[in-house]
């Protein structure tokens, strides 16, 4: 029997998400994600190593522009197969895909006026890496697939998705290649949840594999304890008191959803004032209405609180904004309202606008919920700047800063490791992805310390035979 696997991406580094398994003539990517690191952006660029149109099949762990955000390419090359993912990626991925080809093209065009201007030229400057039309050709190629289903190809190899916890939809992968009597597991974490999270159920726990391709983006944290609505309510009543606004920037995948959950929570509890709330993200918004298309992979809580027709997607005082005009309003509703818009680290989106009108003014907060990577206006402000550039223009920092760490929707160290601890037998060997270089070397070597098994952190195009 031979299983070969090729490390497209995800390897030493948190983004970019492929991989590409080879067995009885059978070629399957699993995912198909964009790089996202500055110093690897031209990968993005980069012929496939691989000829799309020799690809049998793409098995989607989840929606996440990291993980999907080069299909367009992949189709546009010559993929033809079918791209296989729950039905709730399926939804999800159309609606991520469209958006980042539409900043693809913003982007080329701005690039081309200012090099115009500059009279400059080089490579990719001026051309999108895909357009909008090439997102919609990857649409009629989704293979919608329930969790636990199995799915067959010839030769002996056989998938199925399972609940990673991680967002709505989100899927490790199960291998099963069979030969001769003979049988490999391999198993993708993809990006692996956390329990007791609102919303969705927890992730699925395996007894056996043969080989683990596992995540480790916060290989070396404990994300520690947080009363996420004890520390949201803090800051809404005491800005409230102040009258100020609370201005959230939030994902629109996920992080918004969960937002709703608990300022509906607390709204039912009395626990902060019954005011307004906006969702200023027209993809959150429809994200938000893909949540409840698929109220089956919801858990108990979730199911309950529908049940008595408390759903958190549709409280008093919940807006939802999809136009340009509705969202300049809100900037001039008097009294405290909660702004909850994209994007996530405040590089772009309406939370521009949002910032400018509350950034000043000390009675309002900017709230984080997310991590805030380098050299983004997020990661100014959370640093402490007292002075930011925001659309041009340079504005004084004076309205209250807070943070809530509790949101994270990865596993952390000991999550990581709970996980895999539940296989019966030591795999034969653990692959660690998807996880800084130094994040994942140390995750690598604490599981070999804690389970004695065995454990590397492959490279970037690596190539292994699994035995």
């Amino acid at each position: 029997m031979t299983v070969k696997l090729k490390f497209l991406g995800a390897a030493e580094s948190v983004t970019g998400s492929a991989y590409l398994l080879e067995s009885n003539n059978t070629r399957l990517l699993i995912d198909c994600g964009m790089f996202h690191e500055r110093p690897l952006l031209e990968r993005n660029w980069n012929p496939f190593s691989i000829p799309p149109d020799t690809i049998d099949a793409v098995l989607l762990t989840h929606a996440h522009v990291d993980h999907c955000g080069l299909l367009p390419k992949l189709v546009r090359e010559g993929f033809k197969g079918g791209i296989y993912c729950t039905g709730a990626t399926g939804d999800i991925t159309q609606i991520m895909l469209l958006d980042s080809a539409r900043l693809q093209e913003e982007d080329a065009e701005f690039k081309r006026r200012r090099h115009e201007r500059e009279n400059r030229k080089g490579p990719y400057l001026e051309i999108p890496l895909y357009t909008t039309g090439d997102a919609s050709a990857c649409f009629p190629l989704l293979r919608p697939v329930d969790y636990a289903s199995p799915v067959r190809f010839g030769n002996g190899i056989e998938i199925s998705f399972h609940d990673a916890g991680h967002v709505l939809g989100s899927s490790m992968v199960k291998v099963k290649v069979s030969e001769n009597g003979r049988q490999r597991t391999v198993l993708f974490s993809g990006d692996l949840g956390r329990r007791n999270k609102p919303i969705l159920r927890d992730p699925t726990f395996f007894s056996e594999a043969d080989y683990v391709i596992i995540e480790s983006t916060y290989g070396e944290r404990i994300h520690g304890d947080s009363d996420i609505g004890k520390e949201l309510a803090e800051v809404i009543n005491s800005t409230a008191a102040a009258g100020g606004n609370i201005i959230v920037p939030s994902f629109a995948l996920e992080r918004s959803q969960e937002l709703m959950y608990y300022l509906n929570k607390l709204l039912l509890e009395n626990r902060i004032p019954h005011t307004m709330v906006f969702i200023d993200s027209p993809m959150a918004v429809s994200i938000t209405e893909v949540f409840e298309r698929h109220p089956e992979l919801f858990d108990k809580e979730m199911v309950e609180l529908l049940r008595q027709r408390k759903s958190p997607f549709d409280f008093p005082g919940l807006n939802m904004v999809r136009s340009v005009d509705e969202s300049k309003a809100v900037n001039h509703i008097k009294g405290t309202v909660i702004v909850i818009a994209g994007s996530g680290m405040c590089n772009g989106g309406r939370v521009k606008h949002h910032l400018v009108s509350n950034i000043s003014r000390a009675e309002s907060t900017i709230l984080f919920v997310g991590y805030q990577a380098r050299s983004t206006l997020g990661r100014q402000i959370v640093d402490g700047a007292s002075e930011v550039r925001i659309l041009g223009q340079m504005h004084r920092v004076k309205a209250r800063i807070a943070r809530i760490d509790g949101f994270s929707g990865h596993a952390d160290r000991d999550e990581l490791l709970e996980w895999l601890s539940n296989l019966r037998n030591p795999p034969k060997h653990i692959f660690v992805t998807h996880g800084d270089p130094e994040t994942s070397e140390y995750f690598s070597d604490f599981v070999k310390e804690m389970k004695a098994w065995e454990a590397s952190v492959p490279r970037y195009l690596d190539e292994v035979m699994l035995e």
